[in-house]
């Protein structure tokens, strides 16, 4: 395993490792407890419609206040609760939501936003993602 020290003496306890590879950083990613869900955020368009190129605040703004989801985990407590879910699970891992803008705890792992939900803010399930907006 490639991994970069951060810290000022490597054999010491404060040392930190970062992982290098794809690989590595997928294993960083928090296991959701619960009946929390992890969700990743697409990432906003590059450029209007038009063609014109969008600044980097307004593809920041757009992705904070997404609407849309993807289903990253589900914790071990999620929809197991029969009377509150008699119809089961609302969605699955791999599934894209929607899901109220700004809802849920923000998080940043290798420059990537996350966000973990609970499991009854998932309001819809969308099988294309593409062309959803918020208004």
């Amino acid at each position: 395993m490639s991994e970069i020290l951060i810290g000022s003496n490597p054999d010491s306890l404060d040392a930190t490792v970062l992982p290098e590879t794809a690989e590595e950083k997928a294993t960083q990613l928090p296991k959701p407890s619960g009946w929390h869900i992890l969700v990743a955020l697409p990432e906003a368009e590059e450029k209007y419609d038009s063609g014109l190129i969008k600044s980097d605040e307004t593809r920041r703004i757009e992705e904070v206040l997404a609407t849309v989801f993807f289903v990253v985990d589900l914790g071990p407590d999620c929809y197991t609760d029969k009377e509150r879910y008699p119809n089961g699970p609302w969605c699955k891992k791999g599934d894209f939501i929607l899901a109220r803008p700004n809802s849920g705890t923000r998080l940043k792992i290798h420059g990537r936003e996350f966000r973990l939900l609970n499991e009854d803010s998932v309001e819809a399930v969308v099988d294309d993602p593409r062309g959803i907006s918020r208004a």
